[in-house]
């Protein structure tokens, strides 16, 4: 079976620890590299063995996780057009583990040893975290036919609907991103593939959630009729042109107007309204061009009528539509908070709920036109203050000067240890609480050397304490750095323990420690200028179109 294992450029890279990047460049440099086995020209497969000889004989590190080896049995079972169907059952297997219950993968799946792995995969991280490492590989592998809600727009919309929100529906759950990240106390949840719905379903049971899913499209064949839930999340398909406009004319969910054959967003909208309580939210992801698409100005008039559209904020590239389903007798807001930077939205939506004026509510009356086009970039308040904004600003930004440290090329080929390594000789330790001198890392935040300030050091994140007369803080925060743990658009989840440390005399530690920390204000340099150029840009833009600035000569 090892022998007959092939593996995709992705999961190439996560076997060698580095980017896809190095793999592409990998095989146009070298005219050794294994030759593809299988796949597509677009979506190459190769022979792991081939792949593990040619890294060994290059002199590359790599290790091949009992995950990942779990992973390429698992994808090499049978054709990628099954692989939802697989992981699903991978996902039930863990569900059910340790129940007693008999439990045979498939007879049409003949790999005997894979259930062990799995069982010891669970044993060593955890039955949800074996699962989820394995959905991110899935998410990976079909990258091109799934459409996955980024974790911060997720987080974002789980705080929109704010704590503690009850029982709360995603009608277009997906893999469950929504659901798992809304805190709900009961979730539900319906996709229109069978399959994925099964995976999004271990991953709530696993995580240990009151739950229910069904895998049907949600517009023909509502799962849920007539339940009202305290919240409804929602990231539907965008585009879909057959979502059933001729089966749901006149559909009782339709309050608000028919949607347009070419508007099917609008029919989610409304599919979420009808299964939120009065007074309950919906948080939905939409298109940049369902605020102003002509077709859809009859419902977004009456939306805002009705004071059920309550805000739209641009976020990466697309819209979150808020909306609160309108209690008997209510009056209707007279603003509508429109956000084109979602930077301050989370205090401004608070306020706005509440009744109060927040900058970026325009008035609904102003709204009600010809075209009632909401996009929030059109209704973007003028900057009075533009002119004295872009000099403050400028004088910020000549202040910044960013200095590289001053470094030489070196001949000298370093001999490596690693944090595991380290851990086990005592030079490093993990204390129980953070200190001063300690060093911090997390894959949203660089690694650093504490100095005992007010910041919070989280309980997820790594901590170590070196012993100063063999091993350099500063030195160690560095090498995390270069090794590539704090970067978060990374999914590669990358073994701390296994991260790879020059072994250096102490003194040359601390020199090398000194220019890692000069790099970090380098760092921190470019990107303060960075911004503040930005800032220069939009400022000076705005000041000119507003007529606040001119040109000196």
């Amino acid at each position: 079976m090892e022998e007959q294992a092939t593996v995709s450029a992705a999961d190439i890279a996560h076997i060698a620890g580095v980017g896809r990047a190095a793999v592409s460049n990998w095989r146009r440099r070298y005219g050794d590299f294994p030759p593809p086995v299988g796949g597509t020209a677009s979506s190459p497969l190769f022979s792991l063995l081939d792949v593990e000889n040619w890294l060994r004989k290059r002199g590359k590190p790599f290790e091949v996780s009992l995950g990942d080896r779990i992973w390429q049995r698992l994808r090499n079972l049978g054709d990628d057009l099954w692989l939802s169907s697989r992981v699903g059952r991978v996902g039930t297997f863990l569900s059910r583990r340790g129940s007693g219950e008999e439990w045979d993968f498939s007879p049409r799946y003949d790999d005997p040893e894979l259930l062990e792995l799995l069982d010891r995969f669970a044993d060593e991280v955890g039955a949800r975290e074996a699962f989820e490492f394995l959905c991110e590989r899935y998410v990976e592998a079909h990258s091109r036919q799934l459409s996955v809600t980024a974790e911060p727009v997720a987080a974002l919309m789980s705080r929109l609907i704010g704590p503690e929100p009850g029982v709360v529906l995603d009608p277009a759950c997906g893999l469950g991103t929504l659901l798992l990240a809304s805190g709900g106390s009961r979730l539900l949840g319906q996709t229109d593939d069978p399959a994925i719905s099964c995976i999004a379903a271990h991953r709530l049971l696993l995580a240990g959630a009151d739950m229910e899913m069904y895998g049907s499209d949600a517009l023909p064949m509502d799962s849920y009729e007539g339940l009202l839930a305290d919240a409804v999340v929602c990231d539907p398909p965008f585009n879909d042109r057959e979502w059933g406009y001729d089966e749901l004319v006149g559909d009782p969910r339709w309050e608000y107007g028919q949607p347009p054959r070419g508007e099917p967003e609008l029919a989610w909208v409304q599919h979420c309204l009808a299964h939120v309580k009065p007074g309950g939210l919906v948080a939905i992801r939409m298109p940049p061009a369902a605020a102003a698409r002509r077709t859809g100005r009859r419902i977004r008039g009456n939306l805002l009528r009705a004071g059920a559209l309550r805000a739209i904020v641009t976020v990466g590239g697309a819209d979150l539509w808020l909306l609160r389903r309108p209690e008997s007798g209510e009056r209707p807001p007279s603003r509508l908070l429109l956000l084109a930077d979602p930077s301050t939205v989370e205090e401004q939506w608070r306020e706005h709920l509440r009744g109060a004026e927040v900058p970026g509510a325009v008035r609904i009356i102003e709204l009600l036109d010809e075209e009632i086009d909401l996009s929030p970039a059109r209704h973007q308040a003028r900057d009075e203050h533009a002119g004295e904004a872009f000099l403050e600003v400028r004088r910020h930004f000549e202040g910044i000067r960013p200095e590289p440290p001053s470094l030489a090329v070196s001949d000298e080929k370093p001999v490596f240890t690693t944090i595991g390594e380290l851990l086990k000789s005592g030079v490093l330790t993990v204390p129980e609480s953070v200190e001063e001198g300690d060093v911090v890392a997390s894959p949203a935040v660089p690694a650093y050397v504490h100095s005992g300030d007010s910041i919070v050091v989280e309980p997820s994140m790594s901590k170590y304490r070196t012993d100063p007369d063999r091993l350099d803080a500063a030195f160690l925060a560095g090498c995390l750095r270069a090794a590539g743990q704090i970067a978060p658009t990374s999914s590669t989840r990358i073994d701390l323990k296994r991260t790879r440390i020059p072994r250096l005399p102490i003194e040359a530690q601390r020199a090398c420690g000194e220019a890692f920390t000069r790099l970090a204000a380098f760092e921190d340099a470019l990107r303060e200028a960075a911004e503040s150029g930005l800032e220069l840009v939009r400022l000076g833009l705005a000041g000119l179109t507003e007529g606040q600035l001119k040109p000196e000569n």
